[in-house]
């Protein structure tokens, strides 16, 4: 028996519908892998621009974490130049009153009767009154500086952008790979982090007296110059490999 017109036609629409699924799914492949392997296009974010704001970023900060340093240094001069201070009037003879060694001196050898052992004692304290005013003024330029309050604002602003770039650095070189290079210079800037994170948690302790969490602060952020400064290094090869491998904008 001859097949009929409606069988025939049945059995060319099973027959297609295969083939028509098998070709739709090797160009789904083949545009998926193809838009997989170009990956998204992030833009401005992973070109030149966006590129070298990291490094540029990165050598400007290290600059201010020095300033910073400095700043904490001078806070911390002035906080405790008192300490100097009082070490020296200890060393006084008996001033009898007076407020300097100078004058003191001025009264014995006015005396109705002048006692010798003592005069000799306060002529040889008198360069300790030079030695004292010399940290007063110090004392006084500091404070007319301002340092401790100064201090505070940078190392929060360091804190706040250092780790905003040290985030951006990874996401930038992801949207230019595609993958992440685990290495010294990846490894340095996590570790910078979180001696930021250290010394900022060392404050409310330090506010209160506390001499270790001092110590644990100044520690920490030295420590993070070093590093900072190490990482900056070992950036520069990297630095190359952007300009080389990136066009503007």
């Amino acid at each position: 028996l001859l097949p009929s017109k409606n069988e025939e036609n049945s059995s060319i629409t099973e027959s297609s519908i295969p083939a028509a699924t098998a070709a739709t799914a090797a160009m789904w492949a083949l545009t998926s892998t193809s838009a997989m392997a170009a990956g998204p296009d992030w833009g401005i974010f992973e070109g030149r621009t966006l590129s070298l704001l990291h490094p540029a970023m990165m050598f400007g900060m290290l600059a201010f974490s020095v300033s910073t340093a400095l700043l904490g240094f001078e806070w911390r001069r002035q906080r405790t130049i008192g300490d100097d201070i009082s070490a020296l009037k200890s060393t006084y003879p008996d001033l009898g009153g007076a407020s300097t060694a100078a004058a003191a001196l001025e009264a014995a050898q006015a005396a109705e009767t002048p006692d010798g052992a003592l005069i000799s004692k306060l002529q040889a304290a008198v360069p300790i009154d030079a030695e004292i005013k010399t940290l007063q003024d110090e004392r006084k330029e500091l404070a007319a500086k301002g340092p401790r309050d100064v201090h505070f604002s940078q190392g929060a602003t360091l804190a706040f952008i250092g780790t905003v770039f040290a985030i951006e650095g990874p996401l930038n070189t992801y949207a230019r790979a595609g993958k992440l290079f685990p290495g010294p210079h990846l490894y340095a800037g996590a570790g910078l982090v979180c001696l930021w994170a250290l010394a900022a948690a060392c404050v409310p302790a330090m506010q209160k007296g506390n001499d270790a969490a001092r110590y644990a602060h100044i520690g920490a952020n030295l420590a993070g110059i070093g590093l900072f400064a190490w990482q900056v290094v070992s950036g520069v090869p990297i630095l190359f490999k952007v300009i080389e491998f990136t066009k503007w904008p």
